[in-house]
């Protein structure tokens, strides 16, 4: 696969172009219909009695353990298959999951095709951006990023608009025309994987991560992690929390998933502007503050205008915090492409290893409080509160240094 032109802010030549629809629906289906078309999924299958209220949720959970098994293995697979065969593979599993959970033969069937959903899903968010991105001018990889992150927001409001028009022809019905839409694009990205090794160009010579740089990419997998943790409920519970836990019913619930997503839709946009003006280190610091808020909304109030509130910045923030963390691995590490790519592996296994923890907690908790809604939201508020700590810490820290590399006689 050849490059585009190496003039700044040239056009994308038409194999760039390919490789950008790809990384979009390879995110699209792997995690933005896999995972996100589940949750207004939710309330549909207690009412239809598929599965109770407690095994619906920690199917969600299982979810994010094939996420987590996902994120580990990606790389181990794309070694052995190659990127290219390794992309298509995973999507045709998860092609394949749509499908199988169109028939609910036992709550253990549904979990092994919930598990693989969510390892496809992991294996693409680790190797889609880092397969294309080395093919791709460096003055417009800022741009293909965000094109493969949109993905999931389209996801979002894809599940949004669709599940509530397909479930009027039944739950079957549902899941085997997401399984319809997920095999069109995996044959639209089918070609546009790139193959063979990225230019040697942009295989510039490892460089030593410095101790201070190793402590700071530490910390962002914590705040990253507790990130996930505090993100959790929002993904798998906002609209049961609407339509069951409020009362408000599931029309009014997949209406405010459509928001979440169209918030989504935008997120990558909006952050990347925030990170041009501010840095990557800051605008996560923003990001986290305004989660903060959004949580400490659920907990607080049900006024249906402070709930869209929450809900758009949840939407905003959902990809927005994947765009930032890896735009923090690559002002953290400028010069070295292979150190990136092993950081935000690193990072997406955080991410996904307490998604997973928390996923079966809140799950837990949920069975176990008969749906204290407030408990977990307040859960969730303490966990960002913990990571914005970690966020400020890392700041003090890098101003010490700073301050140390400028007075050297202090």
């Amino acid at each position: 696969m050849s490059t585009s032109s190496n003039t700044p802010d040239a056009p994308l030549d038409r194999a760039a172009w390919l490789a950008t629809v790809a990384g979009l629906s390879g995110s699209l289906v792997g995690i933005g219909l896999s995972r996100f078309a589940y949750t207004p999924l939710i309330p549909p299958l207690i009412e239809a009695h598929w599965f109770s209220a407690a095994d619906a949720v920690s199917l969600g959970a299982t979810n994010f353990a094939g996420y987590l098994a996902g994120a580990l293995l990606g790389r181990a697979m794309a070694r052995r298959l190659g990127n290219r065969t390794a992309l298509r593979l995973m999507m045709l599993v998860a092609t394949a999951t749509f499908f199988a959970c169109a028939f609910p033969l036992s709550l253990g069937w549904y979990s092994v095709w919930r598990f693989l959903s969510g390892l496809s899903g992991g294996a693409i968010m680790v190797l889609a951006a880092t397969t294309i991105l080395p093919h791709i001018q460096p003055t417009r990889r800022g741009f293909v990023s965000g094109m493969v992150f949109l993905g999931l927001g389209l996801g979002i409001a894809a599940s949004g608009t669709l599940v509530p028009e397909l479930l009027h022809y039944g739950l079957r019905a549902t899941w085997i025309g997401l399984g319809v839409l997920a095999f069109v694009l995996t044959a639209v990205s089918w070609f546009g994987w790139p193959s063979g090794n990225p230019p040697q160009a942009d295989a510039a010579a490892p460089v030593a991560i410095a101790s201070r740089e190793k402590i700071s990419l530490r910390l962002l997998y914590v705040q990253y992690a507790a990130n996930a943790l505090g993100i959790v409920p929002a993904m798998v519970l906002l609209v049961n929390y609407i339509a069951l836990g409020l009362g408000w019913g599931s029309t009014l619930g997949a209406r405010f998933w459509v928001l979440y997503g169209l918030a989504a839709i935008a997120g990558p946009v909006l952050n990347g502007s925030v990170v041009d003006r501010l840095g990557a280190a800051r605008a996560y610091r923003v990001g986290l503050i305004a989660q903060i808020a959004a949580t400490g909304i659920m907990v607080a109030t049900a006024n249906v205008f402070a709930l869209s509130l929450a809900t758009i910045i949840f939407g905003i923030f959902t990809p927005g915090m994947v765009t930032l963390a890896l735009g923090r691995i690559h002002e953290i590490l400028p010069h070295d492409h292979n150190a990136q790519r092993a950081a935000w592996s690193n990072a997406t296994t955080a991410f996904a290893l307490f998604q997973m923890l928390g996923g079966y907690f809140y799950a837990w908790l949920f069975a176990h409080t008969e749906g204290d809604y407030t408990l977990i939201f307040l859960i969730a508020t303490a966990s960002m509160v913990f990571a914005l700590m970690v966020n400020l810490a890392d700041a003090w820290r890098e101003r010490r240094g700073e301050q140390a590399v400028a007075n050297p006689a202090d």
